[in-house]
């Protein structure tokens, strides 16, 4: 089972721009995406790969049709279809399939996902760790560091998302333990301690404690009040903005605070989109 086998792609799909609606992806594209053969390049195409259909193909070529037929028949049943929610209910089915091989096999089986070829694949692989209920928040931290600084911008995105619910159970723990990657010398890192706990948050549960009480997350923000990376800067400033809406006279604070502290173009580019909302 190999997650990376040699496939040929030619050099004008890999460098492909991507279509700008899911109607204009042409069928080549199209059927590559679904094969697992390539990976998205942009959210229309993210957007666009079925799922279970995926599923069913990468299980066939992995040789597992007999145990996967009446998981796929019934995620094909599954009222709700959108990427959020069938990107979860996948990982389930694949929780539970790896519970039935040898140690040896569970490792190889994850692996093979986990470093799949296509973006999608690898989603699913982030999700299992999130869901694992044998994990506790220190291991799924651990794990899902590897796809917090996947090259793809989907993983990335599916990697905070999985662990959300379970920093969210223990907010005060995971902001201590999100305090080194916060610092830490990759952005990407960076980037995901700040965006995974987001209070508002996109396509996620609002944390409920952080609309009510920023300030816990402090520590975190003043790490990166002048990174100087715009991936970073966004998040951080979407942080403020999201704490705006319920405690906008503390982010105003903060922001003049920041602004003395640190008298950057970073620190202005982040302060100017903290303050969207509020001027």
């Amino acid at each position: 089972m190999d997650a990376k086998s040699d496939l040929f792609i030619p050099e004008n799909i890999l460098l492909r721009k991507g279509a700008r609606k899911a109607s204009e992806i042409p069928e080549h594209i199209r059927n590559r995406l679904q094969a697992g053969h390539i990976e998205s390049v942009n959210l229309t195409e993210w957007l666009a790969v079925d799922h279970v259909s995926l599923f069913q193909k990468v299980t066939h070529e992995w040789g597992m049709d007999a145990e996967t037929r009446a998981i796929t028949e019934q995620l094909t049943q599954m009222d709700e279809q959108r990427i959020m929610k069938i990107i979860p209910a996948i990982a389930m089915q694949w929780l539970d399939l790896l519970k039935r091989p040898s140690v040896n096999e569970k490792t190889n089986l994850f692996r093979s996902i986990a470093e799949h070829r296509s973006d999608s694949v690898r989603c699913w692989a982030a999700y299992i760790i999130g869901l694992d209920s044998g994990l506790d928040l220190t291991e799924k931290l651990e794990h899902i560091r590897s796809f917090a600084a996947d090259h793809h911008f989907g993983v990335r995105e599916i990697a905070w998302m999985a662990v959300r619910e379970s920093i969210s159970a223990e907010l005060s723990l995971a902001l201590q333990q999100l305090i080194p990657w916060s610092v830490d010398p990759d952005p990407l890192i960076r980037r995901f301690a700040i965006e995974s706990i987001r209070p508002r948050g996109v396509w996620a549960k609002h944390i409920q404690e952080l609309k009510e009480n920023p300030a816990m997350a402090l520590p975190l923000l003043d790490a990166v009040k002048s990174d100087a990376h715009k991936y970073v800067q966004d998040s951080v400033s979407n942080w403020l903005n999201d704490a705006s809406k319920t405690n906008p006279e503390w982010v105003r604070q903060v922001c003049a605070t920041w602004t003395q502290q640190s008298d950057t173009q970073h620190t202005r580019r982040i302060v100017t989109r903290a303050m969207r909302s509020l001027t």
